[in-house]
């Protein structure tokens, strides 16, 4: 199952980006789930990006967007592909 995961994060926690814990979160994904195409960019004046992953099960939707809820406190939107 095709995903578009599109996340924003708060200003005061986008700052974390420059410290690395976020590429790090990002980078966790993309190696456990092998994503198709990983974009990023303001949305909204806030930092955020879009992330294309095939799923083989729906239930792997919390692995992918769990790991943005508690230190980001992002803001998170799936849409099927």
């Amino acid at each position: 199952m095709r995903m578009m995961l599109k996340f924003s994060l708060p200003v005061e926690r986008g700052t974390r980006f420059r410290d690395g814990s976020l590429g790090k979160v990002i980078e966790t994904i993309m190696t456990k789930l092998k994503l198709e195409a990983a974009y990023f960019g303001p949305t909204d004046g806030k930092r955020g990006g879009m992330l294309f992953v095939d799923l083989a099960e729906p239930s792997q939707i919390i692995e992918v967007v769990e790991p943005f809820f508690p230190n980001y406190n992002a803001e998170v939107h799936i849409v099927p592909r």
